[in-house]
């Protein structure tokens, strides 16, 4: 009987020790408005770059070293996680960005001034956690590693960033917000 040869078995034992997640590879609607630069877009989110509308359909090829390779909309993107990576894996991070139900459903219930927000990826007093999610995607767990924190730090540029700042469940106020 012919043995195994030693490469083909280190192969089988690297696929077996990958997490189940790695090799699954998700695929449904943007949990919420995603801002990039090219191809890239960052777990930063930075406000200031072009905007993905919250919905659209994405659908991921590929894991790499902190970046998800996915198609969104039918055009090619990479999904970096830049800076949250020791807070939770890039797969856990990809699960939120990935989500199985259109968010736009929840966005049409609404009330008009919140849609127009959302519609322009932007915060304002008043709006729930979930509403502030899908208008500017999740913060980045480096400074933020809990969405029941009383501050959410999110970054308007490469260069700046801002608070939201809540009272219970709804936004009480912005510091340095983009315009």
């Amino acid at each position: 009987m012919a043995r195994p040869s030693i490469p083909w078995l280190a192969a089988l034992a690297f696929a077996a020790a990958l997490p189940a997640a790695a090799q699954d590879k998700p695929e449904g609607y943007t949990c919420c408005n995603l801002h990039f630069k090219g191809d890239w877009i960052s777990d930063a989110n930075w406000h200031n770059q072009p905007m993905i509308p919250a919905g659209a359909k994405i659908r991921v090829l590929d894991y790499g070293w902190n970046r998800a390779s996915v198609d969104i909309d039918g055009k090619p993107f990479r999904l970096g996680h830049d800076y949250g990576r020791r807070e939770e894996s890039l797969e856990q991070w990809v699960a939120k960005i990935v989500v199985k139900h259109n968010p736009r459903a929840k966005i049409e219930k609404y009330p008009a001034r919140v849609k127009a927000a959302i519609a322009e990826g932007r915060v304002i007093p008043g709006m729930t956690r979930e509403q502030v999610l899908i208008a500017v995607g999740h913060p980045p767990t480096h400074q933020t590693p809990t969405l029941s924190a009383t501050v959410w730090n999110h970054w308007a540029s490469n260069a700046g960033r801002y608070e939201v700042h809540w009272k219970g469940d709804h936004v009480d106020r912005l510091v340095g917000a983009p315009r």
